[in-house]
């Protein structure tokens, strides 16, 4: 019985562990290309490309929070979190923040 615990107890681990590396979050860039790079690679409704820094600097100018609650909530064309609502909230900020790197380099 004591092993039949032991075993039962390190397999609920494991799946623990398994599934807490399911949730390590994504980089600014890899959300960028899954989830972004679609339409702001292109401009397509209005978004700002990536390498356009006049588009990205008139942006700005109401602030970085601003733009995560943009493209947290949606804005104009764009749906809430660029249409991926499977993505943290952290990772959308994270994909805004790489954006914004690229954009005024």
């Amino acid at each position: 019985m004591k092993k039949q615990t032991t075993l039962a107890l390190l397999l609920l681990l494991a799946l623990f562990v398994l599934a807490a590396g399911n949730c390590v979050a994504m980089s600014g860039e890899e959300v960028y290309q899954k989830s972004c790079a679609s339409c702001h690679d292109n401009g397509i409704a209005g978004a700002p490309k990536l390498d356009d820094s006049a588009a990205w600097e008139s942006r700005l100018k109401g602030g970085k929070e601003q733009l995560y609650q943009s493209s947290l909530q949606g804005k104009g064309s764009m749906p809430a979190k660029g249409g991926n609502s499977s993505l943290k909230d952290d990772e959308v900020k994270a994909a805004v923040d790489y954006m914004v790197e690229q954009a005024v380099k």
